[in-house]
Parts: structure tokens; sequence; C-alpha cells
């Protein structure tokens, strides 16, 4: 190739990393050469400068400078992709089950605990592999255009169609989207709500990808939190508000508080578990609820109920999930304002 291209984002290649973009439409460049186009700004997305790490969009253009010619006889060939797994019968039936909201651009799952958003190493049970349940009467997949981790239950979104994931997406880069998170968490945070700005890292690690706060050379994350209600000084029910999206942030945010979320091991150590509790292996980390610009204008607002590992828990302190009001409160005056700072 000895010219320049723009390259446009197909609609299903929506939230696909740059880099990955580029392996699958242009396998015999390296990655060092391409970390390189990217530094000297030659690879752009949309006109602007960009990283290996950057989601795409569908309608997004990508500037694509000249490459080198590949030899034919030598390329390896592409690999095939593998078939996704076909979901199960049950799988159908939980996910519809699932459904909180849909309209003809956006769907609103409940997403439980447990459940990988996206496949990864050794990970062939994942929500992306089973989009096709939740196709109803469209022929167009669902596309993802967020993301929660495995073991945080919750708000999901997904959109109907291209239009609607570049601007889902596009509301959620901007951070237009208002979320509130419920947890549970070991002790009680001192101020009991505030704001926590620490910026955060990624880190490799034998356990998985970990994030570690780092002023110097994370990014910055801000989250709001709360707390509805305590049990003594034993444990906390809190809101939580994250300004920003970093990886684990509000996992790693409460940790730094002295204040780990239950069952959260990876960032609270044993101090995130209390043995008389029986779910408290398991997260407790929930996304109660989402206000977001609608594709077609207006706002729409999703709410999700607690899971049952996390009401078993409330039960036990004496929680009333009810206690826990109107959590667009939160959102509407500003996310300080809302949690009453």
């Amino acid at each position: 190739m000895n010219r320049v291209r723009r390259v446009t984002v197909a609609a299903d290649e929506t939230e696909i990393r740059l880099d990955r973009w580029f392996r699958r439409h242009f396998p015999g460049l390296g990655h060092g050469r391409l970390e390189k186009l990217l530094r000297t700004g030659q690879v752009r997305v949309d006109g602007k400068r960009a990283k290996s790490g950057t989601r795409l969009a569908g309608g997004q253009v990508v500037r694509v400078p000249p490459l080198p010619a590949e030899n034919p006889e030598r390329a390896t060939p592409r690999p095939q992709p593998r078939s996704r797994p076909q979901p199960t019968a049950r799988d159908v039936a939980a996910l519809r089950d699932s459904v909180l909201f849909m309209d003809d651009s956006v769907i609103a799952i409940d997403k439980p605990s447990g459940l990988a958003v996206q496949g990864g190493s050794g990970q062939r049970r994942h929500l992306d592999a089973m989009l096709d349940a939740l196709r109803f009467d469209r022929a167009e997949r669902p596309r993802l255009v967020h993301r929660l981790d495995k073991d945080t239950s919750g708000v999901l979104l997904l959109a109907r169609n291209a239009g609607a994931a570049a601007k889902l997406g596009a509301a959620l880069r901007a951070r237009k989207a208002r979320k509130v998170y419920w947890a549970l968490v070991v002790g009680v945070p001192r101020p009991r709500r505030g704001r926590i700005d620490s910026s955060l890292a990624k880190r490799p690690g034998r356990g998985g990808e970990r994030v570690a706060a780092d002023e110097r050379a994370g990014k910055r994350a801000v989250t709001f939190y709360r707390v509805i209600e305590a049990a003594g000084q034993r444990a906390a029910w809190l809101a939580l508000m994250p300004v920003t999206g970093r990886t684990h942030q509000l996992r790693v945010h409460a940790a730094l508080l002295g204040t780990p979320i239950l069952g959260d091991g990876k960032y609270g150590g044993k101090a995130a578990f209390l043995a008389e509790l029986k779910a408290a292996r398991r997260l407790h980390l929930h996304a109660r609820a989402i206000a977001l610009p609608h594709p077609r204008g207006g706002e729409f607002r999703v709410v999700a109920p607690l899971p049952e590992h996390m009401l078993e828990s409330w039960r036990f302190f004496g929680f009333d999930p009810e206690d826990g009001g109107d959590p667009f409160a939160m959102v509407g005056q500003g996310m300080n304002k809302g949690f009453g700072l």
C-alpha cells in the first residue's frame, strides 16, 4: 500500500480496540510499527490522535498511512475467527427475562454477577456470544456500548442499530451519562460522604489485570460517594457515582478509603470478607441506575433491582433497599449537590 487510506469503521466493530481493529484489517502490521505510527500521528481517528487502546465506534474514520506491502507468498494466512458458542435455551430465557427497558434504539438488561461481558483468555461463556438471543424482531444483532466487570451486576446498555451505538458511545465518552452504583463495604468511610480524586494506572500481574493509584503516571479518576446506612462500624451501604470510567475504579477507590467492597479480595485482601456472611465471597457491587441522553432525543433512565446475593446481605444487616431513595435524585442537580456536598 503506497497511499493514505481513510477507512470507515463498520457498525459491528463498535467498541473494538484500535490495535485489534488493525490486526483484523492489516494482519501484516506489527504492534511495534503500529505504536510508532500512533506516536507520530500518522494513524488518526476522526482526524484526532489516538492510542492503541482507543475504542472505536461505528461510522468513525481511521486514517491509515502507507504501509509496507506484504509478500503474498510469505504472508501468514489470517486465522479464521472461532465460531461463537451458541446460547442454550436456558441462556436465552434468562437474558430475555433480564430486560429492564427496550425500544427501537436501546435495550437495557440487568446483567447478573459472574457473567463476563466479553470473552478473554479461556472465557467461552460471555454476554457478547449470546447477543443473538436479544435480537427479538430485528435482523441486526444488538451491540455492546459499555461494559461492567464480570462480577459486577446491574444495568448494562445495548444499542439496537449502528446509529444508536454511535450516539450512545459518544454520550458515554463525553461523560453525559450519570451512573449510580450501590456497594456494601467492610467498615464505614470517614467522612461519610465525599469525593475521591485519585489517578489510576493499570499494572500487569499473575492474577490478571490490576489497577493501582498512581498520581504521576495514572489517569485521573473521580468518584463521589455517600453512606446510605451503616451497621455500627462493621459495614456500610454506599451509593457511588463515578465521574470517570476507569477500569476497576470503584473497587480501587473504595479500598483507598480503607473500606474495601465486600467480596473484593483482589483489592481488599482478607479485609474484604466477613466470616458471618454466607454471600461474602461474592462481589457486592451493583450498577443500580443510569440516566443517559436517548439517541432519538430526551433522556432515558433505568434502575436495576439488587441481586439475590446482595439482598441476602441487606437482610442480614437489616437494610431495606427502599431506604436508598430515588437514585436519580443524586443525578438531577449535579453530582456534588446530589451527594449533599
